[in-house]
Parts: structure tokens; sequence; C-alpha cells
């Protein structure tokens, strides 16, 4: 159809009445409801969509301003978004938040209570996906042309339950009621290939190679339009789900197979069913391969189509206008990707190719536990994706050549394992590697790849995480927020430096009995918050020492939980000098994770037998906030007093959560990890407490090891705690191991 036959419609207005009028027209005509029978989540869903329409206009003249411009364009490929709930976000960074409040007002409505109704987007599960989200955020406040890609999880992560104080996961059914933000893109559609055999054609050492044979599944594309502060910039995110080549087979149908003719559209739509399948067996690791390379493939297609547009270019022209940053090893099967469109379908030469796809790649490196770095058995990827190792065996075999003198400290396949080492094959095929706090990038160089660095110093570089402070100061705190903005203006959510001329009020005694105030109120809406949602009691007197975060033992929940059991003891033997004190954990264990699950019951126990006796109960309360996600977190870290941040020094890439409490006026304990280190520098010393031993001595201790019998032995404490958990009789693994 040509641009002219479509009329442009009239832009929505940030007005209390329009706000109101589109409200109206959305509760009829998308919702089809009227006052008579709409419920809370019905005006959800019409007032989401009055603002996505309002962030449509804007993303439209964003996209085509990107175009006409010409711009190079940033792909942020991540397994995980944890965006949280959107409504308040996106009314905030339209600038209309008062509006909205207040045309919601007048229908007797409570925009705080219809915002509620969203369920949070399943898309993430820890930092990796919440720092995603945050870029994408902050990207579009810098106006900066960005585009995030990820998969469409059905059933996201999981939802926690606690029975018996144990653990169990049950689906999390985010889209039950649909999502008002998405855009379908039913004509965003692609193959994506798994199976078959590489075929070699054409004559002698000038021939080819093409995949030949295979099994396909389709991409489809979902849109969200992420809105930047105030500034009219919206990006964009894709995400993909997974469409079956062969949605219904008749013939099965018609001869009674009925579980048979829908069997194919199963499988292939299982892909994009839930995150981190558990790859305990062989069927879960093969899944969790194919849907990283499903949403690279479907990517790397998105991506070459957007270049194509202009027809002019040429292949070199590709690094001027596209940079793909690869969040953690996850989507690094892009490399080999990128190479096999370029020389296989695209006809270049290797050589040539391979200058483009590394002109082309950034990698972020989150971890420096080198177990944790991503491998892949040879056997698995030769099978499911059989053109891609071959060309992985030429890079390597390449990179080899190129670094003989390392051998294969960085050769990409492990010869003895068998794997193939992902985190070697993003370092190789990159042209900048960054890690994610200045100890962690440290390390990274002098430890985990300094065989790389010694090859290619200019490489490697440090980027500190950050979080977004609308959403977690703005949004989540906004009685802090109004204060602060009464105090220095309204310009601090766009440039967080500002927030230092908050310290010519630390002796402003008004101003910190209404910073004080915030906080106990912060307290008290928790408190309500968990009694009217979870049945737990807890008195806002009491101090919040918080652990909220992924579980795990290098993040060292099961410290904190020794230590409330010692607080414990204390208390029964008459320690008036401990103080009345909340401690709050919340996170989820993975569900093939024995020990972070054992953890989590520990914690249980441990609570119970703190409300088991009155006398403990008077000063201390050990809590468990189920199934832990970004709108917990909202309320929580504005209640966090001590925001307890004591991974393994040199275990934490970088941490933001530690961000968030001290952003809120929370003050960390912690060790000198992670981000942890970078805040000290920025607070000063005298506004953190830490402890414990540093990276390079825990690394020496390592080395020359330690007997944990003699600390124990020295320490009355531990060993009461250690005796009564023994006692317990369910915890012998835990005992052990400490």
């Amino acid at each position: 159809m040509s641009p002219h036959l479509i009329p442009k419609p009239r832009p929505g207005g940030l007005d209390a009445a329009s706000i109101l009028e589109a409200f109206a027209f959305r509760m009829m005509y998308s919702v089809a409801r009227d006052q008579y029978n709409a419920t809370d989540l019905d005006s959800f869903h019409a007032l989401a969509f009055s603002v996505r329409d309002r962030i449509m206009e804007r993303w439209f003249a964003t996209q085509d301003a990107y175009y006409r411009q010409d711009v190079k364009r940033i792909y942020y490929l991540s397994l995980e978004f944890l965006l949280g709930r959107l409504l308040i976000s996106n009314v905030i960074n339209l600038g209309a938040d008062n509006a909205y409040t207040d045309a919601i007002r007048s229908l007797g409505l409570e925009l705080e209570k219809i915002a509620a109704c969203e369920n949070d987007a399943g898309l993430g599960n820890g930092g990796l996906g919440r720092l995603a989200a945050c870029f994408l955020e902050s990207a579009s406040t810098l106006a900066l042309p960005f585009y995030g890609y990820g998969i469409r999880y059905e059933y996201g992560i999981f939802r926690q339950r606690i029975v018996d104080g144990q653990q169990i996961e049950a689906p999390d059914p985010w889209l039950r009621y649909g999502t008002p933000w998405e855009i379908q893109r039913p004509d965003v559609f692609f193959p994506v290939k798994y199976y078959g055999r590489s075929e070699y054609y054409g004559d002698g050492p000038t021939g080819r190679f093409r995949w030949v044979d295979t099994q396909d599944v389709y991409a489809m594309a979902y849109d969200l339009g992420v809105p930047g502060y105030r500034n009219d910039t919206v990006n964009s995110l894709r995400l993909w789900a997974a469409k079956s080549s062969r949605e219904f087979d008749l013939q099965k149908f018609n001869v009674g197979a009925y579980v048979a003719a829908v069997e194919d559209k199963t499988s292939s739509e299982n892909i994009s069913k839930v995150l981190y399948p558990a790859d305990d067996q062989s069927a879960g690791r093969e899944l969790r391969l194919k849907q990283q390379y499903f949403f690279v493939s479907a990517t790397i297609q998105d991506v070459i189509r957007r270049f194509k547009k202009r027809t002019e270019r040429t292949w070199e022209e590709l690094p001027d206008k596209v940079a793909i940053q690869l969040n953690d090893t996850h989507p690094s099967i892009a490399i080999p990707e990128l190479m096999r469109v370029l020389v296989d379908q695209e006809l270049l030469e290797w050589d040539r190719a391979w200058s483009i796809a590394q002109s082309v790649f950034g990698y972020t490196n989150h971890t420096v536990l080198p177990e944790a770095l991503e491998t892949w058995p040879v056997e698995l990827i030769g099978r499911l994706l059989p053109r891609h190792l071959q060309i992985i065996q030429e890079i390597d075999r390449r990179f080899r050549l190129r670094a003989s003198a390392k051998g294969r400290a960085v050769a990409i396949i492990d010869d003895a394992r068998q794997v193939v080492r992902m985190a070697n094959l993003a370092i190789v095929g990159s042209h900048s590697v960054n890690g994610v706090a200045r100890l962690h990038t440290d390390i990274l160089k002098s430890r985990v790849f300094a065989d790389f660095v010694a090859l290619d110093p200019k490489k490697f570089n440090n980027k500190t995480n950050g979080v977004t402070p609308r959403r977690w100061l703005l949004q989540a705190n906004p009685e802090l927020s109004e204060l602060i903005t009464e105090a220095i203006g309204d310009g601090w959510p766009g440039d967080l430096d500002e927030l230092r001329n908050l310290e010519q009020f630390v002796d402003d005694g008004d101003f910190c009995e209404r910073w004080n105030s915030v906080k106990h109120a912060s307290k008290s809406k928790v408190a309500e918050w968990l009694q009217n949602t979870h049945g737990i009691q807890v008195d806002p007197e009491f101090l919040f020492d918080v652990q909220i975060k992924r579980i795990h033992e290098y993040k060292r929940q099961l410290l904190n939980a020794l230590h409330a059991l010692a607080l414990a003891h204390r208390i029964l033997e008459g320690d008036e000098s401990v103080v009345p004190r909340a401690i709050i954990f919340g996170g989820k264990a993975a569900p093939g994770y024995a020990m972070a699950k054992l953890i989590i019951r520990l914690i249980h126990e441990i609570a119970a037998f703190v409300r088991g006796n009155p006398r403990v109960a008077e000063r201390l309360n050990v809590i468990f906030v189920p199934n832990y996600d970004v709108s917990s977190a909202e309320l929580l870290f504005p209640a966090t007093e001590l925001s307890e941040q004591i991974s393994t020094a040199g275990t934490e890439a970088s941490g933001t959560g530690c961000m968030k409490a001290v952003m809120n006026g929370g003050v960390i304990i912690g060790t000198l990890d992670g981000a942890n280190i970078e805040i000290r520098d920025a607070v000063e010393e005298e506004n953190i407490f830490t402890f414990g031993q540093t990276a390079e001595q825990i690394s020496q201790l390592q080395k020359t090891g330690y007997d944990p019998r003699r600390i124990i032995a020295a320490n009355r404490d531990l060993q009461s705690v250690i005796a009564r958990i023994a006692s317990w009789g369910a915890y012998g693994s835990i005992v052990d191991a400490l």
C-alpha cells in the first residue's frame, strides 16, 4: 500500500482529559467491557493499551529517524530480559505519571492497585536478565539506537512455592491473560534449521559447503517498545517464539492418532516454553542448545535483512552499521552463524568474512568461576548443528596456528574432554571483551583469560554494571524521590551524579528526620505486604537486614543463615546487646541444584526455630520471601537498612543488588568483591561495612589449603550452630561441607 493511502492518526495527548478518553475507548473497543462489568484486570489492560498507543507514536518516529539518518545500530543478544511490570515504568518515562494518577483517581480507581494486576514478565531469572532490562531502558534514555533480542518464554523460569520449607517449582503462566505491551509480527517469520548434514559441492578447493536435509522450525517476532526517560525515544525489544513448520498432520488425525497429529507442533514449540530447561539429562541439554541457536539464528537473519534494506551497501560496511553485543556466552553461537551466512550464503572468502565478523561482535563475560564457563559436547553440536561444528573447528585450527605458544590453554575445542569452550569462542570471535566490575576484569585478565590477554591485551576492558535509577529509585521509592527532588531539583533521574548535592543536608536535622520517616514508611509497607500476600508477620521497628538474590553457594546465603542461628543462640543465652532485627531472604534455586535447595530448607528450619522460642522471637525474625521477582524487589530495596553482599571475594562478577540498596539509603555489609569495592570508593569507607579476606588472599588460601576444624574448634558460636544443624538430621551434606 502506498504511504499516502494510510492517514496519520491524531496524536494521543498526555493530559488527564485525553488519557480518560483513551482509557474509555480502549475499555470498550479493545477489552470489550463497560462500567458495569469491568474488573481491575480489565482496567489494567485498557490503561496499558492507552499507554502503548502513546509509546507507539514515539516508536514509529524513533525508528523512522534511525532509518533516515542511517545510524549504526546496537544489537544486544541476551537469553534473559527480566523486565518486571511495565505500566508504571512506561508512564514515568513518558513524563505522564501525575496525569495518569489524577485521571484514574477521578474515576475512583488507584493507579498502584491497577498496576498490581500486571504479571511480572517471565523472561529472566537473576542479575543477568535484570542487567539486560536496565540496559534497554538506559539506552533509550541516552537515545542510542539499541535493539534487544531474546526469547518469548511461554512459562518463564518457574513460580517458586514453599511447601514444608522446601522449594517446589510450578509453571509461571505469566501470559495467561495476555500482555498488552507486545506487538505480534506474523510477517517477521524466519526458518531455523537443525540436524541434517553439511554437504560439499563444487570442484576442488574452490568448492563450498551447504547445510542440507535439515529439520526446520520457525521463529515469529513479538516486539515491545522501550521508552526513554522523557525524551520521546522508543527502542525495541524483539522476542522470538517458536512455531512448528508442520502445525497439524491431518492424515494421522483422521486415523485416530490424535496425539501424534500435533507431535511436531509440540516438539517445535517446546523451544520457547521455559527458560533454562533442566540440563541434568541429555534431552534437557539438547533443548538448551536448541534455544540458544534458535534466537541467534532468527536474530542474525533479522539483522542481515535490515542491513540489506539499503541495496548499495557492501559487506565491508557491516561493522560500520552493526554492533552485536553478546550478553554472556549463551548467544556466542552467533559467531559461527554469521560466518555461515557470509561464507555459505553470501559466498565471501573466509578471511574477508572473518575480518567482518570479528569487527561486529563484542562479548560481555559474567563469571570468574572456571567451572561456570559454558561448554558443549562436540558430539551434540555436530549432531544438532553440523555445519557450525565445521566452522568452529576451522576457527579453532586457524587460531591455534596463530597462538601456537599458548597451545591448549586458548583452544576453542578441548581435545581431551571433547567439548567446545564457548567463552574461548566468544573471545576469539570478538573485537572487544569486557568484564563487569573492576575486580572482575582484573581477575579475568590476570587469571581466567591470562593467556588470551598475552596475545591481545587491548581487546580486554572493563565496563562496570549499573542499574536504572528511574525504576530502582524514582519508581520503586516515590516518597524518597519526592524528598530528593524537593531538595535538589528534578534533574537527578537523568544524571545520578546530581545526588551528591544531597551531602549538604547531612547535618540538616529536619531533612534527616524526613528521610528516616520515608524509610520507616517503606518498612511498614513491606510488613503489610508480607502479611497480606504471604501471611508473614514482621515488626517494622526491627532492623531490616536483607539478602535477596539467586540462591547459590558462592553468594553465601548459608553464611547469613549461620549468623541468624548464632544470634538466636546469643539471645537464648541472655545477650541483651543483639539489635532487634528481621533477616529477610529471597531468591530461587535452580531446579537441579540440590545444595541451594537444601540451603532454602535450612533457612526455613532456622525461621521455625526462632518462631518457636518466644524469647528469641522478641528480638529476631527470620523470613524467606517466596517467589522473589522484580516486583518484590521494588518493595524490599526501599525498606532495606542493611544489605547483605557477602559473596566469597573473587567470585561475584559485579552484583547490582548492592547498587539498588545504596540507591535507596541502605547500608552494605559485604566482602571486598564485585561492585562493592567501587561503591566503597564512591561512598568512602566509613559508610560501608566490609569484612573478610581479599580475592588475592582467598586465592592464596586455596593454593595452600586450610583446616576448617581448627576454625570451628576456636569459635564457640560456630560449634553450637553446627551442632544444632546436625541435630536436625536433614542437613548432613551442609555440615560435611562446612
